[in-house]
């Protein structure tokens, strides 16, 4: 279905800021669903410059607290680390991968407070069962350029998945995968880890993305398949009834970015995800149930040029719903909530504006009647991962 969207209203007034730092600042959540706790945002910061930081809406009273992780630690000096990769919760606890630091930092959901730090060289993505954390990692891969852009030194060795005990917090195990894992899935006793070969596309001799999917049977932890998508993978999602979903950055020339998906039972049949005729392009995606949101442009490729984005939805089975959306900015991050009435959604957007200074945080209410600003506020550098706690 196409919804026509109008001009984006403001329906809720942002507040003077409360004096109390950690009483965060008040934001308009009554038409969030009554069920969620927390919605816990990690801003990545900028790579070298160890400014990582950790926001959450608190939806028990509508308040958004921006740096909660140094607020509730004050004795971790250093702060959270430097580049935030990704973030998860699991039970009463938050999972954040910290890249550039080689930590797991595992906090409260209630408070905030640092309960392990876990080390894991160049860690990026996590996922879970019912016993284990898994995280891919780039296992040191780095490329450094000198003054004219080129290579001065590099290591490329095969990434790795790291199994993490829930209780101990000890790494238990690890498997080599492809070339620079990002994104991975855990469905049906398998793990799904997009490689993306994004340091193997700066060297030679090759200078080629890495285009696969490793899937690992978590009983034996062994590669057991791998199966070619399309270049540079970068998320993956599972959903209830076996579908595997994959996004791909493309090379940032002949082959856009997109969404792919295969069954778990037959993940030889790899597809491009179509939207009645139109290519699917991903800045930025998210899962909510069985369906993944995502945002993109058609001007992805033209640098510099202003860009209106859409944000679309894959609902089961395969149908496409377009929303012919009117952001703007640079969106870097996406979580996606039902919302309280059919067919609605409330979509949390990370805008990254130019990397370097504090993005902001917006809130919209989306479905069949068009689409809605809630409310904005600024968070920390580059707000690009959300977790949520029920």
């Amino acid at each position: 279905m196409l919804f026509t969207l109008g001009m984006l209203t403001v329906v809720a007034c942002q507040k003077t800021p409360v004096d109390d730092a950690l009483a965060g600042r008040e934001v308009a959540v009554y038409e969030f669903p009554g069920e969620v706790k927390k919605i816990f945002v990690l801003n990545e910061g900028q790579m070298g410059a160890n400014n990582a930081t950790l926001d959450f809406l608190r939806l028990t009273d509508g308040r958004y607290v921006a740096g909660a992780f140094r607020k509730m630690n004050p004795s971790a000096a250093a702060g959270l680390g430097d580049v935030g990769n990704d973030i998860a919760v699991n039970g009463d606890k938050v999972w954040m991968v910290i890249n550039n630091s080689g930590i797991v930092e595992v906090i409260s959901a209630e408070n905030e407070q640092e309960l392990a730090v876990i080390e894991i060289p160049t860690p990026r993505n996590i996922a879970f069962d019912d016993k284990y954390a898994y995280v891919t990692s780039w296992a040191g891969a780095f490329a450094t350029y000198g003054a004219d852009n080129s290579v001065t030194d590099s290591a490329n060795p095969k990434g790795c998945v790291y199994r993490v005990d829930l209780n101990t917090y000890k790494v238990a195990d690890t498997v080599e995968v492809g070339y620079q894992p990002e994104g991975i899935a855990y469905h049906d006793g398998k793990l799904y880890v997009a490689n993306s070969g994004g340091i193997s596309s700066q060297l030679p001799p090759a200078y080629a993305y890495d285009n696969t999917v490793s899937i690992i049977d978590t009983k034996s932890f062994t590669v057991t398949r791998t199966v070619r998508v399309q270049v540079n993978l970068k998320s993956v999602y599972a959903d209830s009834m076996g579908t595997i979903y994959v996004t791909s950055m493309g090379n940032y020339g002949d082959v856009s970015s997109g969404l792919y998906s295969f069954p778990a039972s037959t993940p030889q049949n790899v597809s491009r995800v179509e939207s009645y005729g139109h290519p699917t392009l991903v800045s930025a995606s998210c899962q909510l149930g069985d369906e993944i949101f995502c945002i993109g442009t058609t001007s992805e490729f033209v640098w510099g040029a202003a860009r209106i984005y859409s944000i679309w939805s894959v609902k089961a089975p395969g149908v496409i719903s377009w929303y012919g959306s009117t952001l703007s900015g640079n969106p870097y991050g996406l979580c996606a909530l039902k919302g309280l009435a059919l067919n609605e959604y409330l979509l949390l957007v990370g805008d990254a504006a130019d990397y370097f200074n504090p993005g902001t945080l917006s809130s919209y209410l989306i479905g069949p009647s068009g689409e809605r600003l809630l409310w904005s506020v600024t968070a920390g550098v580059c707000p690009g991962h959300f977790a949520v706690w029920k």
